[in-house]
This record gives structure tokens, C-alpha cells and sequence, in this order.
């Protein structure tokens, strides 16, 4: 006959002690937490919220109240079964698998549900006559390398040549020297570098600075339009959505100088076929651009195009909101949420 195993007499008071020393730990308080059990769809909602009630981050427990009540009512409104939230949980873990360093499937998936674009309206706002901001994408890195104004953020044989230059100003039109400009954008095969398998350096973007008068220039390529990548559980939720994959062609341009805030733009060429559809929402009527036909030869070899081959060319300024005037344009769109 197996032996009785006997606790000790004060085997409960001692794991009550020790549970209590690791709550300590953590700022948490056992006798004070509310009693969970039982929970069903009409007690577990409140009981998460109350749970959560002691979160010592005033805007982390608005932001986490609000996010669990929709998220239950969503479970609640749709009836969901368990299969399909199972569902649910395998494509966020098979999204995480497809993320890296230079691919946020993410960001993705944010921008296709216009989440991105909702949340840069919201916080992006710019006053009149500043250059609207619109979604980063996924495709942006931070190993791009620095050119001087007027050199190729892309390599030979990617594309038909594209000029770009313009000025750096504020609102008032004063030239703002110095300011870090990002830029991206596909080559004329639709494809951004990070998605060639042997890609061995950054190509087709760049990073440089506005000069004392706040032009910049670069040579660049005419960017095409293209699917978001489709490998990957995102593109395949977007096409069982019965929607198309595709963005209009666009070149990305980020713009960062010191007493400004930070803008994250892109520039849509008129014409494309997917300008009033883009997969992502990204597309602004004020960031609608017209190429110009260049076929002046000389003008083609002063830019450095070789042979003085015909380019088109794209004359944009960058104009830069203030904090002061970007927070007043945030208070008009921004809808006045109670933070109970």
C-alpha cells in the first residue's frame, strides 16, 4: 500500500506568504485583487477591466479599458466560434514569422485594414499650406546611405530616369537648411530592395540634406506601381477580402529638421490605374504629382543621366509645419475623447 503523503501544518500559510512576497515584488496586493471565478460573457468583460484598474499608467489603463471592451463586444457581436478565433491567433503568430529587419508584415497588416492612415490623419494633421503626411509603409529602413544633392539614390538599369528637387521651407515659405531627407521608392520592376533575396546594399533609396537655401536634388528612377507582397498571410487576407493587392506608383519622402515636426510623405504620379484604389489608403488628392518629360540633352548630362538620355522630372517643395502649428491642427480633427 502506497504511503499517505501528509502536508505540513503550515503548508498553506507558507505558499501564502511566499505567493504574497512575489506579488510584492510586482507592486500587487493579493487581498486586494477582485475574486475571479466563474467567469462567463456576462462577468468576465467587467472582470478584466477591474483587474486592470490598479495599472499605475493613467493613459496605458484608458487605452487597455477601451481595447478590451471593443474586443469583447467584437466576440460578443459576431458570435465567433472557437475555431475562428483560433484562426485569428494562428495568422497573427504566421505575421510575426514573416517580420525582420527589413519587412514589418505589421505595418502591413495595419496599413490594409487603413488602420495606419487612420491613425496618421489623427495625429499628422498640418495646417494650410504644409505638406500633407500619409503613410510610412513597411518598406522604410534605417541603412540607407547619405548622398550629396544631385547624385542616384538608385543604381544603373533600375528604371527610367526621374529628377527630383525642390525646397525645404516652412509654412511662410523661409528656406529651412539642413534637413535630413529619407527617400525610397521600387524600381521599375515594382520591387523594393529589401525583396530581392540577395540584396547586398540599400538601392533606390537615400538619405541627404537640404543645402543653406533649402533646395535638394536627386536622381532617382520613375516608380511604378506594384503589389503589396503577397507571400505572406496579409496579402492572402487581402485577396479573400475580394480586394485588389496593388499600390499606385509612389516615391516616399521623409523629412526631419530640428524645430519642425517630423513629416512622412509620399509623392503619387497622375495617372496610374490604382491612384483611386490604393491597397493601403494612402493616397492624398494635395500629394498628386504631375511628371515633366525632360529632353533637353544637355540638361540630361548636367544632371549626370548618362548619355544625356531623356528623364522625367518631379519639382516638389517640402513644406514643414512647426509643433505649435501642427498641435492646433491636430485640435481640429482630433475627436475629444473623455480619459475616464
Amino acid at each position: 500500500m502506497a504511503s499517505k503523503i501528509t502536508a505540513p501544518a503550515d503548508y498553506k500559510t507558507e505558499m501564502m506568504l511566499e505567493a504574497n512576497r512575489r506579488a510584492h515584488e510586482h507592486g500587487i496586493d493579493l487581498s486586494k485583487l477582485p475574486q475571479l471565478l466563474d467567469m462567463n460573457a456576462d462577468t468576465i468583460t467587467d472582470n478584466v477591466h477591474s483587474i486592470n484598474a490598479n495599472c499605475p499608467d493613467d493613459r496605458m489603463k484608458f487605452v487597455f479599458k477601451h481595447l478590451i471592451q471593443h474586443l469583447h463586444d467584437f466576440v460578443r457581436e459576431t458570435s465567433i466560434t472557437t475555431e475562428e478565433w483560433m484562426s485569428a491567433l494562428e495568422f497573427l503568430k504566421d505575421t510575426g514569422k514573416m517580420c525582420s529587419d527589413i519587412r514589418h508584415e505589421y505595418i502591413l497588416l495595419s496599413d490594409v485594414l487603413g488602420v495606419s492612415s487612420l491613425v496618421d490623419s489623427l495625429n499628422h494633421a498640418k495646417p494650410p499650406g504644409a505638406t500633407e503626411a500619409c503613410v510610412l509603409g513597411p518598406f522604410y529602413t534605417e541603412d540607407a546611405h547619405v548622398f550629396q544633392n544631385g547624385d542616384s539614390i538608385a543604381s544603373e538599369d533600375k528604371g527610367d530616369y526621374m529628377y527630383v528637387y525642390g525646397k525645404v521651407t516652412d509654412t511662410s515659405g523661409k528656406p529651412i537648411p539642413g534637413a535630413i531627407i529619407d527617400t525610397w521608392e521600387t524600381d521599375g520592376h515594382g520591387l523594393y530592395d529589401t525583396q530581392y533575396a540577395d540584396r547586398a546594399e540599400p538601392d533606390c533609396r537615400g538619405r541627404l540634406f537640404s543645402a543653406e537655401d533649402g533646395s535638394y536634388a536627386f536622381r532617382a528612377v520613375v516608380p511604378v506601381s506594384y503589389p503589396i507582397p503577397s507571400d505572406g498571410p496579409v496579402g492572402k487576407m487581402v485577396s479573400a477580402l475580394g480586394r485588389h493587392v496593388f499600390r499606385p506608383a509612389h516615391l516616399h519622402m521623409q523629412v526631419d529638421a530640428q524645430g519642425y515636426e517630423k513629416l512622412t510623405t509620399a509623392f503619387y504620379p497622375r495617372g496610374d490605374p490604382y491612384l483611386y484604389s490604393d491597397a493601403v489608403f494612402g493616397v492624398h488628392s494635395s500629394l498628386i504629382v504631375d511628371l515633366q518629360p525632360v529632353n533637353d540633352k544637355e540638361l540630361s548630362l548636367k544632371r549626370g543621366f548618362k548619355d544625356g538620355k531623356p528623364h522625367m522630372e518631379l519639382k516638389r517643395d517640402l513644406v514643414l509645419a512647426t509643433p505649435e502649428e501642427g498641435l492646433a491642427a491636430r485640435k481640429k480633427s482630433m475627436p475629444v475623447v473623455k480619459q475616464d
